[in-house]
């Protein structure tokens, strides 16, 4: 057996980061409003990941982790912004986001606002389908909820966001 300590973690890590960075950023920016907040949630995945790199029993299940761990770090933002929420301060100057500014388009632009407008759980889901590529059973396992909520809260978000793009279109 491989001993999974030191400068092996390290360079498995350093591949999982080099292949799966990005699109983990894109994910948690779909779940996110932030980029800056995204890319602190994964960098915390990773951090975690390589803490825990010795106690993983398969290294093969590293990214599963990591997707879990973002989702989980979006909902810890999402609860933080709920009880700065209230207590405002005052207001921050609206700047796009750079995945606003990446995408462009007003149609992109719309159905990212749609998305931001949909609870969080549908939001998740939609995401890790559409944008992850995920199956049920992975968004579920993500997710830590049924394959049959998994449905549920697809088929709410696709229709939250039909509802919202009627009104663009």
């Amino acid at each position: 057996m491989q001993d999974r300590t030191g400068s092996d973690a390290d360079e498995a890590i350093t591949d999982l980061y080099a292949a799966h960075y990005v699109r983990l950023v894109r994910m948690a920016t779909l779940l996110q409003v932030s980029e800056a907040v995204a890319e602190e949630v994964v960098q915390d995945a990773f951090v975690a990941l390589h803490r825990r790199w010795r106690r993983l029993r398969d290294p093969a299940a590293a990214v599963a982790y990591l997707r879990t761990s973002v989702v989980h770090g979006c909902r810890s933002v999402h609860r933080r912004r709920g009880v700065a929420a209230r207590h405002p301060e005052d207001p921050p100057a609206h700047a796009p986001s750079a995945e606003q500014v990446a995408v462009g388009g007003a149609a992109a632009d719309a159905v990212v606002e749609a998305l931001r407008g949909l609870p969080d759980r549908q939001r998740e889901a939609l995401v890790l389908r559409y944008y992850g590529g995920l199956s049920e059973s992975e968004i579920a396992g993500a997710m830590k909820i049924s394959n049959g909520a998994v449905k549920s809260h697809a088929s709410r978000g696709l229709a939250g966001l039909r509802d919202a793009m009627a009104e663009w279109s």
